[in-house]
């Protein structure tokens, strides 16, 4: 288990009982059930306490937590016959998006996502979830043969923003971006998101443009990190947590402004404790916004898009 900094009372508390049945385990003649369940029971309280209100900047380390289920993770678990498809049938295949088709309870679906990898060969090749113009390409095009072959399309965001790298400059990141989000608006088929860590800037725009957007609950959403946001605004990055409450990207804030459309709920510390449970959780929300849209109209299914993107912050504004 990997600690994140505010958790530090809790990993000391486990860490004991861990200690304590190691112990156990080399002298079977020693008993230490009693001594390792209090602790248990402390640890239990101590993580109770600490998730039962997170403020922004926590929840922006638990969206990036390394043990947080990625993209790959819930195309294993949620999809089926899931065939890869890959390049934007111009420059390259980024590794950053992964998509193709698959079905998602014995519907033919085309799913698409940011995956980040689980280890530092993984991540590398992935580029940390950073996508270039290719991999947005590369959506495009499984987005026109969803709109050809009518198929609805889920995206699985998670990514700190779409990659700045000088070559990604140069072969159009920015136009990519762009033609990846009016790529969105205009298919005809329902198009459903949920982000699963980070929603980084237009590179998870690009992906989010959809008919349904869903957060997991410490998921976090927003035009630029707290990072990025404190260097620009007061020339310093510590000042993060500052940012982070002014950006309103926790996913509480951002179904109360009508920017998503539900919550989907984590397991007690985050979808790292708990990552069936987190995992099943999205199949259910995934289920339930598919059906939502079921039998609708192509011209329904666009015009009620770019309605819902007209319409974002207006609840907020009534209020």
């Amino acid at each position: 288990m990997n600690y994140l900094e505010f958790e530090k009372p809790l990993a000391e508390i486990e860490g004991k009982a861990e200690e304590l049945r190691a112990l156990a385990r080399k002298n079977e003649e020693m008993n230490v059930d009693k001594e390792a369940a209090a602790l248990d029971k402390k640890a239990a309280e101590i993580l109770k306490d600490l998730y039962k209100n997170l403020d922004p900047w926590r929840k922006c380390q638990v969206a990036r937590h390394p043990d947080r289920p990625h993209c790959k993770d819930y195309i294993e678990a949620l999809f089926t016959e899931f065939t890869t498809l890959a390049g934007d049938r111009n420059f390259a295949d980024d590794h950053a998006v992964m998509g193709g088709i698959a079905r998602f309870n014995d519907q033919p679906v085309v799913v698409i996502g940011h995956e980040k990898g689980h280890d530092t060969k993984t991540r590398i090749e992935r580029n940390f979830g950073m996508a270039r113009p290719e991999g947005y390409r590369k959506a495009i095009r499984l987005m026109d043969i969803a709109h050809r072959f009518g198929l609805p399309v889920v995206t699985l965001v998670d990514t700190p923003g779409a990659y700045p790298g000088k070559g990604a400059e140069e072969r159009g990141q920015s136009e990519a971006i762009a033609r990846a989000t009016q790529k969105c608006l205009e298919i005809g088929v329902p198009l459903i998101s949920i982000i699963i860590g980070e929603g980084g800037s237009g590179g998870a725009v690009a992906f989010a443009t959809a008919n349904r957007l869903a957060m997991l609950e410490h998921s976090i959403y927003s035009v630029i990190s707290p990072e990025g946001c404190a260097s620009i605004l007061w020339k310093d990055a510590e000042k993060m947590r500052e940012a982070a409450e002014a950006l309103r990207l926790t996913a509480q804030d951002l179904l109360k402004l009508g920017v998503i459309d539900r919550i989907v709920p984590e397991p007690l510390g985050g979808a790292q404790r708990g990552r069936q449970e987190a995992i099943a959780a999205v199949g259910k929300a995934i289920d339930s916004m598919l059906k939502e849209l079921s039998g609708k109209k192509p011209a329904e299914l666009i015009k009620d898009r770019r309605q819902k993107f007209l319409e974002m912050g207006m609840k907020s504004l009534a209020a």
